[in-house]
């Protein structure tokens, strides 16, 4: 029987900031117009969530498979399993990760809204004249 992870406390969440969520609707491409300030707000936490050189490597292994138990990511970092432990709150806090634990482990899908969302920001037109 599996159960969820542990949720992350309503304080932490963007939402809970006063943000809208960045999940809640698509942003046009940063080339189609500026964003406004509460959409820029709502999306710069994804940023620097993956500010952090680990993270971005976490995400990286994560996205690269379906799930990935967190017994395989945390041997390859020079870094402590409490460290890992934090950068994958901070992912999910953040809403780039989602987990389920299953006995003693806990197993790391990647959420495609999230990274569909980031990469929507950079898509570029096919020609700008």
């Amino acid at each position: 029987m599996s159960k969820q992870c542990s949720p992350v406390p309503a304080s932490s969440s963007a939402a809970s900031k006063g943000y809208p969520s960045p999940l809640a609707e698509c942003c046009p491409p940063l080339m189609a117009r500026p964003l406004d300030a509460d959409r820029a707000a709502a999306i710069a936490p994804f940023f620097k969530a993956l500010g952090d050189p680990v993270r971005l490597r976490l995400v990286s292994m994560i996205a690269s498979s379906a799930e990935i138990c967190v017994c395989d990511l945390t041997g390859e970092f020079d870094v402590s399993g409490p460290t890992i432990s934090h950068h994958l709150r901070v992912l999910r806090e953040v809403g780039l990760v989602e987990c389920q634990r299953r006995g003693t482990w806990v197993y790391y899908r990647i959420r495609s809204d999230a990274l569909r969302l980031l990469g929507g920001l950079f898509r570029t037109p096919v020609s700008r004249d």
